[in-house]
């Protein structure tokens, strides 16, 4: 194995913290403004060096957002009609194409660009945390009510423990705890059983990413090594997103299609 790939395999092993999402999406928050602050401060030689270098990162995004909104736009057509030109009757009328579709892969690597991915399931349903937790009461009174159940389907790490009852907030039920899913591959049209690895990103609350809930629409990452796809570079993919189509808790098993 590379050397440089133990931070990944360590994550794939144990999972991130409760909190990642959060504190990552705030981080990004946070990035302009220190930015702007930094370019305040500098002078001279430094200045002229940092300003340089955020001025081509700029055009660089312009770049790419008109790479974006250029296949949505619409171009007139040359006038190809041969010498005679248009009939009268059709010379108000605007031959209109589309702009030229681009390669696949050209495609791909756009959207990996941008952050997109083109989702079988592009619109889901919210799910409300009054459906996903039912409170719990606690202590010898019944009144302490801190706890939460949660009544979803879940995904936690292999080496997960459980904390000790007292400071055990979000209480994930072993039934309810699933390792593997039913994924579908869009171009091979066969479905394969595979390990999950992780949830990547539950649409309806990032608290939900964190604690591995899993419902409609959930982008979960799966080990698909045993599928045996290879990358450019000859390296065998190990894991890759897919997206769930079903109800985990209403069907008992977890559908999903794969993202290529």
């Amino acid at each position: 194995m590379p050397q440089n790939e133990y931070i990944e395999l360590h994550t794939k092993r144990h999972g991130r913290r409760l909190d990642y999402e959060e504190k990552k999406r705030k981080k990004e928050a946070r990035m302009p403004h220190e930015l702007a602050e930094k370019a305040k401060k500098m002078r001279g030689i430094k200045a002229k060096i940092y300003n340089k270098r955020r001025h081509a990162e700029k055009v660089q995004m312009k770049k790419t957002i008109k790479m974006h909104e250029e296949k949505k736009t619409k171009q007139k057509a040359a006038d190809t009609d041969g010498r005679f030109g248009n009939p009268a009757y059709l010379l108000e009328r605007e031959n209109q194409i589309r702009a030229k579709v681009l390669s696949n892969t050209i495609k791909q690597k756009r959207k990996e660009k941008a952050g997109k991915w083109d989702v079988p399931i592009p619109k889901v349903k919210g799910v409300s945390e009054a459906e996903v937790f039912k409170v719990v009461k606690t202590g010898k009174t019944k009144r302490k009510a801190w706890k939460r159940m949660v009544t979803k389907v879940t995904y936690v790490g292999d080496g997960f423990t459980r904390k000790p009852v007292k400071f055990e907030r979000f209480i994930r039920p072993m039934a309810l705890r699933f390792k593997k899913a039913n994924v579908t591959h869009p171009e091979l049209k066969a479905s394969f059983f595979l390990p999950i690895i992780g949830v990547k990103k539950n649409p309806s609350s990032a608290m939900y990413t964190s604690l591995g809930v899993i419902t409609k629409g959930t982008i979960i990452e799966v080990n698909i090594s045993e599928l045996g796809l290879v990358t450019n570079a000859g390296k065998i993919v190990w894991g890759k997103y897919a997206q769930v189509t079903n109800n985990p808790e209403n069907d008992g098993c977890i559908n999903a299609v794969l993202l290529v």
